[in-house]
C-alpha cells in the first residue's frame, strides 16, 4: 500500500463515514470522528499526511489515551480514568484500522489482533529497575513474613 496525499486521505475519510472538523486557528489539520473515537491528522510540507493526535475513545470532548495496567485496560483523560469495555476497545480498533487504510499505512499483524495501548503499567514490575534494597516491599512479601511468624509460634 502506498502512502496517500493529504487531500486523498481526507477524501477517503469523508467517503467512509468519518466526520471531519477543521482544527481552529490552523491550516491543514483536521479532527476525525467515527464510532465515538477521535484522532487528528495534519498535512506535511510535502503534501503528505501524518497523525497529530492518536486515536482514542471520546470522553466528553477529550480524546482518551488507552493505558494497560496488566489486568485491565483503562481510558484515561486529564480529568478521569475508567475501565475500558469490550465495546470501547472494538471501536478504537475499528477506527485505527480504517485510519491506517485512509493514510496508506501498513496494518501490522500484532496490532490487527487487538487494541494496542499507548502505555503499559504493570503493577508487579514497578520499581524493578531499582536495586533490591531500594525496592518497596510487595504485599505478598510482607504477608509471607507474617505467615512465617505465626507458624513459628505454633
Amino acid at each position: 500500500m502506498e502512502a496517500r496525499s493529504y487531500e486523498d486521505a481526507v477524501t477517503w475519510l469523508r467517503d467512509h463515514g468519518f466526520d471531519l472538523t477543521e482544527a481552529p486557528g490552523t491550516n491543514g489539520r483536521v479532527f476525525l470522528r467515527k464510532y465515538n473515537v477521535s484522532a487528528a491528522i495534519q498535512k506535511t510540507p510535502d503534501d503528505g499526511v501524518k497523525i497529530f493526535a492518536y486515536p482514542g475513545y471520546l470522553m466528553g470532548s477529550e480524546i482518551s489515551k488507552l493505558v494497560n495496567r496488566g489486568y485491565q485496560q483503562f481510558l484515561k483523560t486529564s480529568k478521569a480514568e475508567v475501565p475500558a469495555t469490550a465495546d470501547h476497545l472494538k471501536a478504537v480498533q475499528s477506527f485505527s484500522e480504517e485510519l491506517k487504510e485512509a493514510l496508506g499505512l501498513p496494518s501490522l499483524y500484532n496490532e490487527s489482533l487487538g487494541t494496542v495501548s499507548e502505555s503499559y503499567h504493570y503493577d508487579r514490575i514497578t520499581d524493578r529497575d531499582k536495586p533490591v534494597v531500594d525496592r518497596p516491599k510487595r504485599p505478598w512479601e510482607i504477608a509471607g513474613k507474617a505467615v512465617a511468624a505465626k507458624k513459628g509460634r505454633a
